[in-house]
């Protein structure tokens, strides 16, 4: 029978004792070494959001247009050119009953909103017709427009801004004056040149003040 305690039995043990300690450390370190590594946080991916529906630009309102028109004038006839006005033109004229304007340039200021008065030669019958508008800046282009194509300017109506015209139509002489606000007119076949009109257009003007 073998002594247990003999040295050869003893050197046997501790080498077998050695292998299974160093056999535990491996396999320790071996799980140590494969354990998985932490999986990285998945980056957080924002869903994407529906994209806003575009909203339909408003339909830009159309400008309107300027259109010529006239605004409404506060004298009357008796005001525009007093009694003492026509007497000094001349003696012989007076309010014209039943007046009607027939002068083309009368009848545009009416239909301007403007006013339109005549004078009667209580001898002769022939008629003097004034009108007065107020137009707005497109009616008031468009007048001196027509007024500078086929009529011959005065300067002695009045100074800038006063702007006078002159001419000869149908056997009638027509002047036109434009202020900064107003268009006046005188017709009637008693103007044969600028001056005839003269005295009664510097007495309208000077009632537009």
């Amino acid at each position: 029978m073998t002594d247990s305690n003999s040295p050869s039995l003893l050197r046997s043990r501790r080498l077998r004792a050695g292998l299974v300690l160093v056999t535990g450390t491996l396999a320790i370190a071996a799980l140590t070494g494969c354990s998985p590594a932490a999986t990285p946080a998945a980056s957080g991916s924002s869903t994407p959001s529906a994209s806003a529906s575009a909203t339909p630009s408003e339909t830009p309102t159309p400008t309107p247009t300027p259109t010529p028109a006239g605004a409404a004038v506060a004298l009357s006839c008796g005001e525009l050119l007093t009694l003492d006005d026509v007497y000094a033109f001349n003696p012989n004229y007076g309010t014209a009953p039943g007046f009607t304007a027939t002068s083309e340039n009368a009848k545009t200021a009416v239909s301007y909103q403007g006013i339109a008065c005549g004078l009667l030669n209580q001898s002769s019958g022939e008629m003097v017709e004034i009108s007065v508008a107020l137009p707005n800046p497109v009616l008031m282009i468009s007048l001196t427009d027509q007024a500078i194509a086929d009529s011959n300017p005065v300067p002695t109506y009045g100074s800038a801004p006063v702007s006078g015209f002159f001419k000869n139509k149908g056997g009638a002489g027509e002047a036109q004056v434009f202020t900064d606000k107003y268009w006046v007119t005188l017709s009637s076949p008693v103007f044969g040149e600028p001056g005839d009109a003269e005295r009664l257009m510097s007495a309208a003007l000077s009632h537009l003040q």
